[in-house]
């Protein structure tokens, strides 16, 4: 007797372009239904930042004062503000301000996810909420509120401060401590959204990984730097990322705050571009302005992504 003969199965042949493109023409639903839902988000994304950001640049070049017609001056914005010492103090207290807030929203939300995420915790659900309550808040509102709250004649901090023997601080007129304020004040309005962020990424670390590692006798500080850090790098670069870009724009808190006092001394890059644009109306010499920062923003997402990248080579 023969062996059966064994005969492998074919392999299926791709569709050709042209038959693609006459199921598509079959149903064009398929075609349109994308194109449309795509279409709406061109247009909104063209109508508010492609226009304008257009008419950003066109103004740099420009002697516009928000009236009348557009004289164009060439570079002359660009060489005026790179020789302006307000411009330089504004952006260094900007990096400063960046320097010392990225870390305290990494901190502060990694930490407060940590808990939330935490089997042995308890009302987690109610601790969500509270957490999440200052996302909720406009800016502006959460300025105010806090500048009522930390007056120095008036605030309750101060109040409270005396009424145990001690002399109040003076948080709009002392420049350290402003800034000290617009810290506090910005991270607890940032925290919520980057907890969730992170509470979504604890929760997809593997929990085999830390069983096996409790297991060997790790504790749960080694288990956290070890394995659950590590995990939450993606999410770490992207909380960095917007933390930094956030920071670098902040404006309408700080406004209602302390409008970046005591005097100029808090003020930052987003704050000289509204006073040089809207209160002194020079709209060319503003716009100049917001480029550069536009062009600082750039560089600094390109670094980190490519401070990522390497690090994701190297792993």
């Amino acid at each position: 007797m023969s062996a059966p003969s064994t005969r492998m199965a074919p392999e299926p042949v791709p569709l050709a372009p042209t038959r693609i493109a006459a199921r598509r023409r079959a149903h064009p639903s398929r075609t349109y239904a994308p194109l449309a839902f795509i279409s709406v988000a061109v247009v909104l994304f063209a109508l508010f930042f492609v226009w304008p950001g257009a008419l950003g640049l066109i103004y740099s070049f420009s002697d516009y004062r928000g009236v009348g017609d557009v004289n164009f001056i060439g570079v002359e914005n660009y060489t005026e503000l790179f020789a302006d010492e307000e411009f330089y103090q504004s952006l260094g207290r900007t990096f400063i301000y960046t320097a010392l807030s990225v870390p305290a929203h990494y901190v502060v939300a990694l930490g407060i996810a940590m808990l939330l995420a935490s089997s042995l915790a308890k009302g987690k659900t109610s601790a969500r909420v509270i957490f999440f309550l200052p996302w909720l808040i406009s800016p502006i509102v959460a300025g105010v509120i806090w500048r009522w709250l930390f007056g120095e004649s008036f605030g309750v901090v101060n109040f409270l401060i005396r009424e145990l023997g001690g002399e109040g601080l003076r948080w709009q007129t002392d420049a350290t401590l402003a800034l000290i304020l617009i810290l506090i004040v910005g991270t607890w309005g940032s925290t919520a959204f980057n907890m969730l962020l992170f509470i979504a990424a604890i929760r997809n670390v593997p929990k085999s990984y830390l069983e096996a590692a409790e297991i060997d006798g790790a504790n749960a500080w080694v288990r956290f730097r070890r394995i659950q850090l590590p995990l939450l790098a993606p999410t770490s670069f992207m909380v960095i990322l917007l933390t930094t870009i956030g920071s670098m724009k902040e404006f309408a808190m700080i406004q209602a705050l302390n409008a970046g006092g005591p005097g100029t001394q808090n003020r930052l890059i987003v704050q000289y571009i509204y006073q040089t644009g809207f209160e002194r109306a020079d709209i060319g010499y503003a716009s100049a302005a917001s480029m550069v920062l536009m062009v600082i923003l750039i560089v600094i997402a390109v670094i980190q992504m490519r401070f990522q990248d390497s690090r994701r080579d190297l792993s």
